[in-house]
């Protein structure tokens, strides 16, 4: 069953890699509008994210950010889809607008370990062929539970040259040694670690459990740290990225005070872009002793 389910999925990847870039769009936008008026278990997670991260926010205006943001989450699959199999030149290309290049330029001269750090907000499969243009970095992902998507990706991140990592202890060495002989990482900053590696800090109004393992990584200015997002153009025509050094709170050698800066930046994208955020993952599924759980 598990090999037919992956195979199914791969030939929907290949099939949406097949519509023009406009059609892609519509596409998505159309997933995204049907998750949002039929019950199902991602408008659920993203109802409830979003009630408890805007609470201030008007119930009505609220419930259209719920969609625009379903919208943009299938928007962002079936586009990634496009990124899986297109030929990387070909993404590269959708990204109209560049700001802060030189911030990447300035890191990747200085002669010590890059870690590029971003988040679920816009487009991450995009931003990889991006950054992996600018460098050749070590890519760290969590693998799929698909075998035949997970088999797919592995070939098809590395196109550029770069490696990938997957979340398990050989990888997380390996990202560790790169940045350690100078090289560059990509590293997700929000997807919730386990409850030994991660420290709660201020994420969105609430507590988030944040990773240690880029705070660690730049403590006492070991590594140069830059984030980068690659977020959705209002028409539709594409992709802005965004890129920016990391503050000098992420250089703390108290990983609490470096996570919190490192949560400060992320917040400060998603508030600026609220629907590009993937508001259906349960980033807030562990919560402070005492606390209920959301999910």
């Amino acid at each position: 069953m598990e090999k037919f389910k992956g195979a199914l999925m791969v030939g929907a990847l290949r099939l949406f890699a097949k519509l023009p870039w406009c059609a892609v769009q519509r596409v998505g936008a159309g997933i995204g509008w049907l998750m949002w008026k039929l019950p199902n278990g991602s408008r659920k997670v993203v109802r409830i994210n979003l009630a408890k991260c805007f609470p201030e926010m008007n119930p009505a205006e609220r419930e259209q950010l719920v969609g625009r943001a379903l919208q943009d989450i299938a928007k962002s699959f079936v586009e990634s889809a496009c990124a899986w199999i297109w030929p990387p030149q070909r993404s590269i290309d959708l990204v109209k607008e560049v700001e802060g290049l030189e911030v990447l330029q300035e890191a990747l001269a200085s002669g010590k370990g890059v870690v590029g750090i971003t988040s679920h907000l816009g487009n991450w499969e995009v931003l990889n062929h991006f950054y992996c243009n600018q460098c050749k970095p070590i890519i760290f992902y969590r693998p799929p539970k698909l075998k035949a998507v997970d088999d797919l990706l592995r070939e098809q991140r590395v196109q550029m040259g770069n490696r990938v990592a997957p979340s398990t202890k050989e990888g997380i060495l390996s990202i560790i040694k790169e940045v350690r002989r100078g090289g560059q990482v990509g590293i997700p900053a929000d997807p919730e670690p386990a409850e030994s590696a991660g420290v709660f800090v201020p994420f969105l109004g609430t507590q988030a459990l944040t990773s240690k393992f880029v705070p660690n990584m730049l403590a006492g200015g070991k590594a140069v740290g830059v984030f980068l997002h690659a977020v959705r153009l209002p028409d539709g025509s594409g992709f802005r990225a965004i890129i920016e050094a990391a503050p000098e709170a992420m250089y703390s050698l108290d990983v609490t005070e470096s996570a919190a800066a490192m949560s400060k930046v992320v917040e400060r994208y998603v508030r600026a872009y609220p629907s590009q955020y993937m508001w259906s993952m349960k980033r807030f599924k562990k919560r402070p002793a005492g606390e209920d759980r959301w999910y």
